[in-house]
């Protein structure tokens, strides 16, 4: 008898039902992160059911191109893996429409958010299609890796944990500061030198009406927001970051005024010394502890954050 032939094992390939697993559980993670990055409260936009479902629909749609990556790479579909680039160029596109959305309903609002207000709130959706690609693609990559030991449901499982790690990581890292993180708030008193309306010594506006003063002397609130660093203080100085927190309390704590009543709009102005920025409101309901904890929970814009004290003037005066 002869000698027996060698047993040639030949390595199994990636098949098709491994993509199409790989591309599910990223887009399935990647479709979750976006639900779950979807930060929605009675300040925010959106809204409304129909902006959950567009927003939510765009994240399925950028967790399912990420998703797709690394199978097309294995594969060497390297022009299916240049769809992210064509994505990411879409995704602008989100920006542009919230802006103009935004824009449009600032017309309706009472007390109006500002310019930096809606840009922040446009960056932030278009980034977080962008994060709903990222957790697809790496939820799709832990799959790729749990094959190393040949079992189809530990490989579901690797990119599942994958995915669920990235999720956590990125929630961690795109928390934004609050004003309560850099300043003090604490309450202030209102008070009138003849017509003018004075808290803290900043004067704010004309009160001509003298009921209307009795209406602030009555039914007012003051808060003084007293910034912690020099950089806090050039913050808090932007104009669209003072409307922000503004909108903000008005929002959270109702407003007694309607649109011809101008003179009961909430202002917030600063002193030009102290950097203390003094903010009145006449509320629905007057509860001065609300009202501090609203404007403590006011996100501080990324467009309104100034850091000179890393500059080299800012030293040289230190």
């Amino acid at each position: 008898m002869g000698a027996a032939a060698p047993i040639v094992r030949v390595p199994v390939g990636v098949g098709f039902l491994d993509h199409l697993t790989a591309i599910l559980i990223g887009t399935l993670m990647g479709s979750l992160g976006r639900l779950l990055l979807l930060h929605v409260d009675y300040r925010q936009y959106p809204s409304y059911p129909q902006a959950y479902v567009v927003h939510l629909a765009f994240g399925f749609v950028a967790a399912f191109l990420g998703s797709i990556a690394v199978p097309a790479i294995v594969a060497k579909e390297f022009a299916a893996a240049s769809f992210l680039a064509l994505a990411v160029t879409q995704f602008r596109e989100v920006r542009k429409i919230e802006r103009e959305t935004l824009e449009r309903l600032e017309k309706t609002e009472l007390v109006p958010r500002g310019t930096a207000y809606i840009e922040g709130i446009a960056k932030t959706f278009e980034a977080r299609n962008y994060l709903a690609m990222l957790v697809g693609l790496v939820a799709s990559l832990g799959v790729q890796i749990g094959r190393h030991w040949e079992d189809p449901a530990l490989a579901a499982a690797v990119g599942i944990l994958f995915g669920l790690a990235t999720i956590v990581m990125l929630k961690r890292s795109i928390t934004r500061a609050v004003v309560g993180d850099i300043a003090h708030v604490r309450p202030a008193e209102i008070s009138f030198d003849g017509p003018l309306l004075v808290v803290e010594g900043v004067q704010l506006m004309n009160i001509g009406l003298p009921e209307s003063r009795q209406t602030y002397l009555e039914q007012g609130l003051a808060v003084a927001i007293i910034p912690k660093s020099i950089d806090a203080k050039a913050t808090l100085g932007n104009i669209g970051q003072r409307q922000a927190i503004v909108h903000d309390a008005a929002t959270l704590c109702g407003v007694r005024m309607d649109v011809a009543d101008k003179e009961f709009m909430p202002l917030a102005r600063r002193d030009l010394v102290s950097g203390v920025v003094a903010l009145v409101i006449v509320p629905a309901e007057k509860n001065m502890e609300a009202l501090i904890t609203a404007v403590r929970q006011t996100p501080v814009l990324e467009d309104s954050v100034r850091k000179p004290s890393e500059a080299e003037p800012s030293k040289i005066m230190a």
